[in-house]
């Protein structure tokens, strides 16, 4: 049975039906290009064709290890390699990615059903160890795992975006084969896998392109990561476009979510990616396609990407829990009960205005439904960009906390949790990476240095107090670790109970849901309304602030759903007390 359309691949080693393989190199600045087979030692010239290609067939077979030598002297993996045998920089394996699925009629989930958790595969000790998780993910509920990328980066820890061989899966996560086995299992258990992948910049060691295709960048246009990708070069789009056709046709994920695509200035590569897999994959096969994008373009969103990682979103949550301000926190710190009615009731915060820091962003968003935003209380990012990594269990008082995870858990955008957020962990989640020592020096010194205008880091010998990032005990100090049992399974349960009403309550009424106003009552207190598709009105009543909140019982004739920590005197006198929350329906006539 075909699972997927077929295709034809330009870059890397592809294994022939006769058994040979075939070796494509794109180096229009290189002289010359050989292969190195390992176990052989021998060497064969490629022959050089049109448009900076190099291409040979040999009589080899999978597994075989190789290397290319640019210019009779550079030695530098495949950059397309689909698998490492030692790191970035070594042998690179010819790889048949053939595999004997079990779920192949699997053809996913509606957007609309999921409930995302993301995981970093190495914090959780491996593919077969993630793949061990997934049974109670899905006791809980769970219907969609987001992996941090997982492309080969150089050593053995690392966040995965200083991925720069992104054809290849991180070999200290295990095989390409225990991979497809984790995804396998998962949609066994009617779990979607979602990769977050990287295609705005390579990382700082292992990426030899500008050695031998130096067309694969722009100096005219800089990033945070230096110079940008050249998407404008039909090589170069072919190539990330072959790498998202590979994670979707041959690893079968459910999902590809791009980061940082605001640093992707060719906005039109975008579509095309878009396009591209949605033409690939068979009828009726379930895609989603998910942007990080701190340029809040709505253009981007409807029938191209399927959602947006809501920043906004969680930036102003997150000030009202904690009362940060610093940062890009600043941005929400003024009238924030009013950014978060904007929020809720259309999507981006910022549709075109400028931020306290004099930034304009963002488009308008208020036409689109809820459910092309992700929100989140934590992920990777906004836990692991803190100088110690602390989750909000160790910044917000616990029962506005579990106030926002009800608004997070039953509103209609798309929630997504940060892995141990269901149980309560406590545990940092820092930022930690596997460099050599002169890149490590600099990662931390800059890392330190990013801190410098916060009031707390003023002092440099503070500074010094954040975790190197490049200290084994920084990886090992992230991995979630279960101390208090007892207050750990109320979490679970709140959590737990919390998903079963999104499934009950949200999820079979989200199709075509969208907003009917919100009405602030007090700062840090509002009620947001949605008009559900079977005409029923979903209210939430929220109270962050710091004292109860009259709301005239505008309950009445509805049916309460859920409630936090409403005592039912308060409830029948219309009362909100500080950190509750209150989701009702409401029949429309």
């Amino acid at each position: 049975m075909n699972i997927h359309k077929s295709r034809q691949q330009q870059h890397g080693a592809h294994v022939n039906k006769d058994g040979t393989t075939c070796f494509s190199l794109w180096a229009p600045n290189a002289r010359s290009v050989s292969i190195e087979i390992s176990n052989e030692n021998t060497v064969h010239e490629l022959l050089k064709g049109d448009d900076g290609w190099y291409k040979l067939t040999l009589n080899c077979g999978v597994g075989t290890a190789y290397k290319y030598i640019i210019n009779n002297e550079l030695h530098v993996p495949d950059p397309a390699s689909r698998r490492q045998r030692d790191d970035v920089h070594g042998w690179s394996l010819v790889v048949d990615q053939t595999y004997p699925w079990e779920t192949i009629t699997w053809r996913g989930r509606p957007w609309r059903e999921a409930i995302i958790y993301e995981i970093h595969v190495g914090a959780c000790g491996g593919f077969v160890q993630v793949e061990a998780l997934l049974p109670q993910l899905a006791d809980m509920g769970i219907t969609a795992i987001e992996l941090m990328p997982i492309s080969e980066f150089p050593g053995t820890r690392n966040w995965g975006y200083d991925g720069v061989l992104l054809f290849a899966p991180e070999s200290s996560y295990g095989t390409p084969e225990q991979l497809k086995h984790l995804i396998d299992r998962a949609h066994a258990l009617d779990i979607m896998v979602i990769l977050d992948v990287v295609y705005n910049h390579f990382g700082p060691d292992g990426n030899y392109l500008a050695h031998y295709a130096a067309p694969f960048f722009r100096t005219d246009i800089k990033t945070g990561w230096g110079d940008a990708i050249n998407f404008e070069q039909p090589q170069v789009r072919e190539f990330f476009i072959e790498n998202a056709l590979m994670w979707v046709l041959d690893y079968r994920v459910d999902g590809l979510r791009i980061d940082a695509a605001h640093a992707i200035k060719d906005k039109d590569f975008l579509r095309e990616l878009s396009t591209r897999l949605r033409n690939a994959i068979l009828p009726g096969r379930y895609l989603h396609l998910i942007l990080e994008n701190e340029d809040n373009q709505a253009s981007l969103l409807g029938t191209e990407f399927d959602a947006q990682w809501n920043d906004d979103g969680h930036n102003v949550l997150h000030h009202l829990l904690t009362r940060e301000s610093e940062g890009y926190y600043a941005d929400f710190s003024q009238s924030p009960t009013q950014k978060l009615a904007r929020c809720l009731s259309e999507g981006f915060i910022y549709q075109g205005e400028y931020t306290a820091r004099g930034r304009l962003r963002g488009e308008a968003s208020s036409h689109l439904p809820p459910t092309r935003f992700v929100l989140f209380l934590q992920n990777h990012d906004q836990i692991g960009n803190r100088a110690f990594g602390e989750r909000l269990l160790k910044l917000a008082d616990r029962d506005a906390l579990k106030a926002a995870v009800g608004l997070l858990l039953l509103s209609p955008m798309i929630p997504l949790i940060f892995m141990g957020e269901e149980w309560g962990c406590q545990t940092p989640f820092l930022f930690f990476t596997d460099h050599n020592d002169e890149l490590a020096k600099a990662v931390c010194e800059g890392r330190r240095n990013e801190f410098a205008s916060f009031a707390k880091f003023n002092d440099p010998h503070l500074r010094e107090q954040i975790p190197n990032p490049n200290d084994i005990a920084t990886f090992t100090n992230s991995i979630p670790a279960a101390t208090q049992e007892q207050e750990h399974e109320a979490w679970r349960n709140y959590y737990a109970q919390l998903i079963a009403l999104r499934h009950k309550e949200i999820i079979p009424r989200l199709e075509n849901a969208r907003s009917v106003g919100t009405h602030i009552f007090q700062e840090g207190a509002l009620v947001a309304s949605w008009l559900m598709s079977d005409k029923n009105f979903l209210h939430i009543y929220l109270n962050l602030s710091g004292v109860s909140v009259t709301v005239s019982k505008p309950w009445n004739k509805t049916r309460l759903i859920f409630s936090h920590p409403v005592l039912s005197a308060e409830y029948a006198q219309g009362i909100l007390p500080p950190g509750s929350i209150l989701v009702s329906m409401q029949n429309q006539q």
